[in-house]
């Protein structure tokens, strides 16, 4: 029973760790249709921000939970006045656009840091035992974040009049706009909002898997496929998408090994589409959030 415990804790983690990831990009690409292959890059400079803010005696509650969200959050803001407000609706040119922000980035990031080590962080939170097993107690407290960080988004997107106001300008810019809306504010704050949540999963992070400049090539993939298999509706989509697709990699990762895992995620992800070309909110849970 121990082992049996100790296993669904790794496979809930498994989950949580794909939704946290996904959360910001579903704002962004599932919410905004804007195809920002920086992703990675933004849950890179979340860990930098944790790293650096620690190295300079910061708590590192602190620098997680408020800090890299924050930074990260300024810099979408940045990004989206500088570059993406003038690509809206070009969805290749926002592409190509945000993969030349992304090697930007990495440049930048590795002229400062270097690129052969990773920096790691310190875990918070110590080891849980459960009967003979342990259980990291960090893997417990992200599974709690992520579904607090659902939560949060979902109150902001459906109980806000911020909310409402954004949903209903990704919907149709125009009407919006005919009714007094401030579209070029909402865009803004829109990807601001996608980016600090981004920025804060990257806090979270950095102390599982440390920090180097090229880290977020490890995200972008699972990001944009839990996105993609989740289908059009922000929340439920990512959330199902993380579910199905966290236990197809936990499950073979615990009786293969984790290369084999990574192997099935994908192949899960493109019979899934195969089968539903809109993702699984495109069949399902069609008028949720």
């Amino acid at each position: 029973m121990d082992q049996v415990a100790a296993l669904v804790i790794q496979l809930v983690y498994g989950v949580a760790n794909l939704a946290l990831i996904s959360l910001g990009l579903a704002i962004i690409f599932g919410m905004m249709r804007v195809i920002n292959l920086a992703h990675g890059e933004f849950l890179m400079l979340g860990g930098y921000t944790v790293v650096v803010a620690t190295n300079n005696g910061v708590n590192l509650w602190i620098a997680m939970l408020i800090l890299a969200p924050l930074v990260v959050g300024v810099i979408g803001v940045v990004v989206e006045r500088l570059l993406i407000r003038w690509l809206y609706g070009r969805m290749v040119d926002t592409l190509l656009a945000t993969w030349g922000l992304s090697l930007l980035l990495i440049g930048v990031v590795t002229s400062i840091f270097g690129a052969s080590t990773a920096t790691t962080v310190s875990v918070p939170i110590g080891v849980i035992r459960i009967g003979e097993y342990s259980v990291s107690g960090y893997d417990l407290f992200l599974i709690g974040v992520t579904l607090g960080l659902l939560c949060a988004v979902y109150a902001v997107l459906k109980l806000t009049k911020l909310g409402l106001v954004a949903r209903g300008t990704m919907q149709n810019a125009e009407m919006a706009s005919a009714l007094g809306v401030s579209t070029s504010r909402i865009y803004m704050i829109t990807f601001g909002l996608g980016a600090a949540v981004t920025g804060l999963a990257g806090g979270l992070l950095a102390p599982v898997t440390g920090v180097l400049p090229t880290i977020g090539a490890t995200y972008i993939a699972k990001a944009f496929i839990t996105v993609i298999s989740g289908g059009a509706s922000i929340l439920s989509g990512t959330a199902a998408g993380s579910v199905l697709l966290g236990l197809v990699n936990g499950i073979f990762s615990f009786l293969t090994g984790p290369t084999f895992g990574e192997v099935a995620l994908l192949l899960a992800a493109i019979v899934l589409l195969r089968l539903m070309p809109r993702g699984i909110t495109g069949r399902f849970f069609r008028k949720s959030l």
